[in-house]
């Protein structure tokens, strides 16, 4: 991707605790066949110091006076490149990005992190790969360290499936919400606010459908842990102007690993229950667009769907 001293850069950065054992990666195109990929990491940092780390780093890789384009999926970041956002902390590295930037042609761009991306999510993997040796070492434990940054975690190195190891890991809060909607008719929508489906209250039942549902989770999907559950909350929204019913989940957890497919769970389940209590009115009910939409804690930091 590099012509006439041109580059392409994709940073990102991990943390675990935050603060804690963090990682960072950067994926250069350098005019290669293949892109570099570069890592590190360090015993006890914070995430935002990781994303800086992954922007210096790549940009000491390409020469002085060149053009670069750099993508990165933290808004704290690219803004306070390019809408000088206050810098309260951090000063050490921001002073040593903006020497590699003051002598480089950057074109800081901004990309929704986790959306399907495929340099930004090789970017993720490293900097997560990157903070996994980091918290490993900090355990005095290894495993998964040596493991490729673009591997399936629940592959083993033979390719069989395993439930991925977490013992290791320490435990922190966590915490994952998640929504979904179901796209119905407004006669059906109508009924089930004036409390008139033949099966009874749909929303309470929905309800605590979810909940029961989060709880089992581990029962449903093979490789997942089960999680001792802090909370489950479970809300159904009736959207008259769209028809449509939208359901949000949040799970907290203390463990030592993530929540989110508990609700991610909670909310397919509500919606299943809604669709099995109005089947016989509307059977063309559409269950649409569930997803996590925020995610707190664990290795991997905080993540939130950007609209």
């Amino acid at each position: 991707m590099a012509e006439n001293n041109q580059f392409t850069i994709y940073t990102d950065g991990s943390c675990l605790g935050n603060p804690g054992p963090g990682g960072w990666g950067a994926i250069v195109f350098d005019g290669s066949e293949e892109p570099q990929r570069l890592s590190g990491h360090e015993g006890q940092t914070t995430n935002n110091r990781m994303e800086l780390m992954a922007a210096i780093q790549g940009l000491d890789s390409a020469p002085i006076g060149s053009k670069v384009v750099l993508y990165s999926d933290s808004s704290y970041l690219v803004n306070t490149m390019t809408k000088n956002w206050k810098r309260r902390v951090n000063h050490d590295l921001w002073e040593r990005l903006d020497a590699l930037s003051g002598s480089r042609i950057v074109d800081w761009r901004w990309v929704r992190g986790h959306n399907g991306d495929r340099w930004n999510e090789a970017a993720d993997r490293l900097a997560v790969s990157a903070m996994n040796v980091a918290a490993n070492r900090d355990a005095g434990a290894t495993p998964g360290a040596d493991k490729p940054a673009d591997s399936l975690t629940h592959l083993d190195d033979e390719g069989r499936v395993k439930m991925v190891d977490v013992g290791w890991k320490p435990v922190t809060d966590r915490e994952a919400t998640a929504q979904g909607y179901l796209s119905v008719q407004p006669e059906t929508l109508r009924l089930i606010k004036d409390g008139l489906m033949k099966k009874g209250d749909v929303l309470t039942i929905a309800q605590i459908a979810g909940i029961m549902g989060a709880k089992r989770t581990s029962e449903l999907i093979p490789l997942c842990h089960p999680l001792p559950l802090n909370k489950v909350d479970v809300d159904l929204e009736l959207d008259e102007s769209n028809s449509r019913i939208t359901i949000t989940a949040t799970a907290a957890t203390s463990a030592k690993t993530g929540v989110e497919m508990e609700a991610l769970t909670a909310v397919s389940v509500a919606a299943l229950t809604v669709y099995d209590m109005c089947k016989s009115v509307d059977r063309g009910i559409r269950i649409e667009g569930v997803r996590l939409v925020h995610k707190s804690g664990g290795q991997s930091g905080d993540f939130t769907v950007e609209d």
